[in-house]
């Protein structure tokens, strides 16, 4: 390892050790740490399955950087890449229009032999896997409506198609000894407002249940729902709304995502994380940067991504908390995305574990308010980033921005060349 950031580890090491903080702790728990990253990132949401269609139902990608993965050896080519430059051992979640296969098969007919090239490479990377329904860029979507179409034919193919979606996760989970997260979203909803708003969720619910009969191992699998606020074409209505999911998860016992998207510009998703967790067992987050509207930019260090890290140190949820990432940004090197939304994800976390939690607590329980505003402040300011290089050196990884030239040349040698 190199000495200035050995020595410079070790300077940090001190100081944080002066207000009750073991770092060689924080890192040792961070590398316990598993982010799901998005396959989607990698191609612009094209997938595998329908190629030839564009993207519909909510869903668009702004940009046209050259050298997206076309198939899913070069998407798990570039996840590889992506990988060796993040300090850990993580997940990689897949929508189901990236199937391995070359049959003709529809949502509602792919099983988990259509994923096995998928579960065959993760095995060999020591990887985990998550899952969605891909319940949009279909013609049986194309007028907004999936699980709470009017349609009874309709909402069958995509309850048929979310039942298959379960089991290629069980699948998963059974395969690679940790369990899959299976995460369902739809687009359902109105540009307009609606004169009955009841009707379609009736619809929903029902579907919901009818597609959560069958029962999968715990150990295996854990079924997820996600909620959102408005969307392309349901700008006035969502029938999966966060107060309809919120007591749907908590009625039928599933796990409650929030992504960091999916609520108004102003509503921050660290603030519920607390609230959720005291009256279930677990929590999914998919993490995204929301720029006006759902928008899913490239994760930053901003104030929301510390305090979602915040949350989950100072609340002990870590445990209790599946991470994932979900932007799509095509104006920039796909895989450089990944790099730089995974990286300060983990970064996030470490600055948070690097806290007094218990101090700071303590004062605020004694009402002491100006220490704790003080303390706060100071500690944003501690070297927390000699810990973060010491941890990407110990793991082999790049060390700051070393990890763009890596991007650089792969680029050149690799991405520009398809």
């Amino acid at each position: 390892m190199n000495q200035a950031i050995e020595s410079s580890y070790n300077e940090a090491r001190q100081l944080y050790a002066q207000h009750g903080i073991d770092v060689d702790e924080v890192l040792r728990k961070l590398i316990d740490i598993k982010i799901s990253l998005h396959c989607w990132q990698g191609d612009d949401v094209q997938g595998f399955l329908f190629q030839d269609k564009g993207l519909s139902g909510g869903i668009a990608v702004t940009g046209k950087y050259p050298g997206r993965a076309r198939t899913p050896y070069e998407l798990r080519q570039d996840l590889e890449k992506a990988l060796s430059m993040i300090p850990g051992k993580h997940k990689v979640n897949l929508h189901a229009i990236y199937a391995d296969t070359d049959e003709q098969v529809d949502l509602s007919e792919l099983e988990p032999r259509h994923f096995q090239g998928w579960v065959d490479w993760a095995k060999q990377n020591g990887l985990g896997l998550d899952f969605n329904p891909t319940m949009f860029s279909h013609p049986k979507a194309e007028d907004g409506f999936t699980l709470s179409h009017a349609d009874p034919e309709i909402r069958q193919f995509w309850i048929e198609h979310c039942k298959a979606s379960r089991r290629i996760g069980a699948y998963f989970g059974e395969q690679l000894g940790e369990p899959c997260v299976t995460n369902l979203w739809l687009p359902d909803g109105y540009k307009d407002t609606p004169v009955d708003r009841l009707a379609p969720r009736i619809r929903l619910r029902d579907a919901l249940d009818e597609i959560f009969q069958e029962e999968m191992n715990a150990a295996h699998h854990i079924d997820a729902v996600e909620s959102k606020l408005f969307g392309i074409g349901s700008e006035s209505y969502v029938v999966g709304s966060h107060e309809f999911y919120m007591g749907y998860a908590m009625s039928r016992g599933k796990t409650i995502c929030l992504d960091s998207g999916h609520f108004h510009p102003t509503e921050m998703i660290s603030s519920k994380i607390s609230s959720i967790l005291m009256f279930t067992d677990r929590l999914l987050l998919h993490v995204s940067r929301p720029v006006r509207w759902d928008s899913d930019h490239v994760v930053t260090m901003d104030d929301e991504l510390l305090d979602i890290a915040r949350e989950l140190v100072r609340g002990h949820f870590l445990d209790r908390t599946h991470i994932g990432l979900d932007f799509f940004d095509g104006s920039i090197n796909h895989v450089a995305a990944w790099v730089i939304g995974t990286r300060n994800m983990l970064k996030a976390l470490m600055r948070a574990m690097l806290e007094p939690v218990e101090l700071l607590k303590e004062l605020e329980l004694h009402r002491d308010y100006t220490s704790r505003l003080a303390l706060v402040e100071e500690y944003k300011s501690y070297p927390f980033g000699a810990v973060w290089d010491y941890y990407c050196a110990q793991g082999g990884v790049p060390v700051r921005e070393e990890w763009l030239q890596v991007v650089k040349r792969y680029e050149q040698e690799v991405m520009f060349a398809r």
